[in-house]
């Protein structure tokens, strides 16, 4: 079993920064973990990657270059540093992690856990 818990999310101008943050908990191995948003009206998409034994990264092309995806081991936290905000950053944003021993990290279906979101919200 595996708690996923966001924190982080709030409001920022346009050209701003937040860092998200998701604690995990529980002593099941994680294979890669994510970062997925939301926003209303539209389908949930994958922002980035972070492949947990080997560290590495993947992004969206909409975020790349502007967001970095980030773990601290010891303290079993996964981390999204947002810079250079658009409003078309808003959405929902959900951290995810994935247990099975296969590195299959690309979609939504190949997570198990979900953390409960934390909201974004970029005004221009």
């Amino acid at each position: 079993q595996v708690q996923l818990v966001e924190s982080g999310g709030g409001s920022a101008q346009a050209g701003g920064s937040l860092r998200l943050s998701c604690a995990a908990s529980g002593n099941t191995y994680v294979t890669c973990m994510s970062w997925f948003r939301q926003a209303p009206g539209k389908e949930r998409e994958g922002v980035a990657i972070l492949y947990t034994g080997s560290g590495t990264t993947y992004y969206a092309d909409s975020v790349k270059g502007r967001f970095t995806i980030s773990q601290d081991r010891a303290k079993r936290t996964l981390y999204l540093q947002m810079n250079s905000l658009k409003p078309e950053d808003t959405a929902m944003y959900y951290c995810a992690a994935r247990t099975a021993s296969t590195t299959v990290c690309g979609d939504d279906f190949h997570y198990n856990y979900w953390g409960q979101g934390t909201q974004v919200t970029v005004s221009s």
